[in-house]
């Protein structure tokens, strides 16, 4: 019993060792880009971000003081409070309650900018989601999401991004689809965007019916890759192919 316990524990943590970022799949090129702050395009949004941080007379930095003080936040996301919150969620929130402006649009250019200033102060910690009964319902409901064949194309997420990461698909090397550098300068958008915007891509991309923003399925996955990737070192913003 004692060896089969630990032929288990080294095939688990042989398994974890497989995880790759989707940094790392990159050609040197890229990953040279986003390690380079002065050269990395996601960083105009985060001087925007900075911008914004300290405006109005009730500010981010009002009630948070710097940046700085958000170190480690991000890797906490999504979380329930309230509801199922992904960062964005968080900061559109906080918009609303505690400043009492409009909520901006999904993927609004301030939005975008606090997400990716936020997320930026949690560089070199690990991805630590947090647990309890709704997210615990939400990860069940997004596993199962994740493995089910949708849309014209008959694909589920596992067939690309467990059963065939590491090929290439249109000349680009599939990843492992982890979620540690969210938010991501797309090269194909040239544009920052969350992980909402690159799973509604997916789900138009095998030709099904795009979930709603901050919709059940959208945040139920979020909390799922979330879980999925956990544990991984996060260097946000990222810059994908």
């Amino acid at each position: 019993m004692k060896r089969a316990w630990l032929l288990l524990l080294v095939a688990c943590m042989a398994h974890a060792d497989d995880r790759r970022s989707g940094r790392d799949t990159m050609s040197s090129a890229l990953r040279a880009l986003q390690a380079d702050d002065a050269q990395h395009p996601a960083q105009l949004a985060v001087a925007l971000g900075r911008e914004l941080w300290g405006q109005g007379a009730r500010s981010c930095a009002s009630c948070h003081g710097e940046p700085q003080t958000l170190r480690g936040a991000a890797t906490r996301y999504p979380a329930f409070d309230e509801g199922l919150l992904d960062l964005p969620g968080r900061i559109q929130r906080c918009r609303v309650r505690h400043q009492q402006q409009p909520a901006w649009a999904p993927e609004a250019e301030p939005l975008l900018a606090l997400t990716a200033l936020v997320s930026q102060q949690s560089r070199g910690l690990p991805l630590a989601p947090p647990r309890g009964p709704e997210l615990d319902r939400a990860a069940a409901q997004g596993q199962r999401l994740y493995s089910t064949r949708i849309g014209a194309l008959n694909l589920s997420c596992t067939q690309c991004h467990d059963e065939r990461a590491g090929l290439r698909l249109g000349g680009s090397l599939i990843p492992q689809g982890h979620v540690d550098d969210y938010p991501v300068f797309r090269l194909e958008w040239q544009s920052l965007g969350s992980l909402q915007r690159r799973l509604r891509g997916c789900f138009s991309g095998v030709r099904a019916q795009v979930p709603a923003w901050d919709g059940e399925a959208l945040m139920a996955l979020q909390v799922y890759l979330s879980r999925r990737s956990a544990g991984l070192v996060m260097q946000p913003p990222g810059v994908r192919p």
